[in-house]
């Protein structure tokens, strides 16, 4: 086994502090190349030192927030299969044999906000990738028996998933503790929407139109690269698309104003507690974010007093965590444990709020506060050591703000977020008035105040 030097390692450690700390650097120490086509759409490149190496992401601004249309939920997770199934020129055999000979590996995900496609392989094939990625996303083709075989394909992950029970509570969660606002339903959709979409063949077209448009799009390359010619590479391969003109107005949920619960009654699994919070949407320069994300590491991590008192020591818990999630509108700051017995979550719930009240009436030491930030940004600057990372990195900004130096602007802030901040997210959003309890217990129902 190869083991580090731990005095060398020490060093490493000196200088990264020692560069992160300049008055001038920024979180991702690579310049970030922008460059927009006449289209609207965003190229962005970040040389990095992976000889021989690229990665190749398109992340769209399209997720399920955008599914404001009653009976059709799920077409955006739905399109991360479709986009697989091919094109006249690159039909999904031969897609998969192109990928092949390159060394690339290609994949999606989608999200509340966005849909993500992305590919690593050898930079001599670059332009074949973007051959590839300009191809189906102009040029995306199916008949309506593909459709509905891949339609079939989504209401058997949906299936799969939800017997999951976990899975089964986020889903009533979200359908709670939202009442207008398209985060109401999860990425998969709801249920019946899943059932019906076979026969929303039509639809798809229209989703795919308004969409999968160069406005929406941001492409980011990241490796043994130069922004000139991924910049020519974008010009050749995505010039022709053409822009939309399509705009969607998503409702705006309305302030909750009492506390709402909801309960699994399952007895298969240990018995499970969320906290569910109305929290903030993200932002890159206010500073209730940063100061949430170093409230709830310093509440709920595993070096907390709150973890080291309920898992280690008392042994109520299995598991305690709990954070707030970047999203583009308000979404839910969530505190989850996992319980040895469904007696003691009154119990929890209780000393979850004394932590919570001792933050609001005396702040923390400057001394865990100075800690907690610093692991904030030093842990994440650690995990940024190979082009994928950066890549995804870069694109969870992008489909936040549209800016991928969004992400150097929001890791700024921690260093930012004062004592008085704490108090203030405390106070702001740990109210009950903006709360959804979930349980899953053997019990009918969840008896949590």
């Amino acid at each position: 086994m190869c083991r580090l030097n731990p005095f060398l390692l020490l060093g490493f450690f000196s200088i990264l502090l020692t560069t992160i700390n300049a008055s001038d650097q920024k979180i991702l120490p690579y310049p970030i190349a922008q460059y927009k086509l006449a289209n609207g759409l965003n190229v962005v490149t970040v040389p990095f030192d992976s000889p021989g190496l690229a990665s190749f992401y398109i992340v769209v601004r399209v997720g399920s927030r955008n599914e404001v249309e009653s009976g059709v939920t799920g077409f955006a997770h739905f399109f991360e299969h479709m986009m697989f199934r091919g094109t006249d020129k690159y039909p999904r055999e031969e897609y998969n044999s192109v990928l092949k000979m390159t060394g690339a590996g290609a994949n999606a995900n989608t999200s509340l906000d966005r849909t993500i496609y992305h590919m690593t392989g050898n930079v001599d094939y670059l332009e074949k990738m973007f051959e590839l990625e300009s191809d189906r996303f102009m040029n995306l083709n199916y008949p309506e028996h593909d459709f509905k075989v891949e339609a079939g394909a989504v209401k058997g992950e949906y299936t799969k998933n939800f017997a999951n029970p976990y899975q089964r509570l986020y889903e009533s969660l979200l359908n709670s503790a939202f009442d207008v606002h398209t985060y109401k339903h999860t990425t998969m959709g709801f249920f019946n929407d899943i059932v019906d979409m076979p026969n929303q063949y039509e639809y798809s077209l229209k989703f795919f139109d308004r969409y999968y448009r160069p406005e929406y799009s941001t492409i980011v390359v990241v490796g043994d690269v130069i922004a000139e010619k991924v910049n020519a590479l974008a010009d050749k391969y995505f010039s022709e698309w053409k822009a939309g003109n399509y705009t969607v107005a998503i409702p705006p949920e309305p302030e909750q104003t009492e506390k709402r619960t909801v309960h699994l009654q399952d007895g298969s699994i240990p018995p499970y507690m969320s906290l569910n919070y109305k929290g903030p949407a993200f932002s890159d320069s206010k500073i209730d974010m940063a100061a949430l994300d170093v409230l709830t590491t310093i509440l709920f991590s595993q070096n907390s007093e709150l973890y080291k008192k309920l898992v280690v020591e008392e042994q109520k818990l299995r598991f305690l965590g709990g954070g707030a999630m970047n999203s583009r509108d308000p979404y839910l700051v969530n505190i989850q444990a996992s319980f040895i017995s469904k007696d003691d979550f009154q119990y929890v719930r209780d000393e979850v709020n004394k932590a919570i009240e001792d933050i609001r009436a005396n702040g923390v030491s400057q001394k865990i506060l100075d800690e907690t930030k610093s692991n904030l940004k030093y842990s994440y600057a650690m995990s940024i050591d190979n082009p994928d990372a950066i890549a995804n990195s870069l694109c969870h900004f992008i489909y936040l703000t549209g800016d991928p130096e969004s992400l150097n602007k929001f890791y700024a802030l921690y260093d930012k977020v004062t004592n008085e901040d704490i108090r203030m997210v405390a106070n702001k959003f740990f109210n009950d008035s903006g709360l959804t309890i979930a349980t899953i217990s053997a019990d009918e129902i969840g008896g949590v105040k």
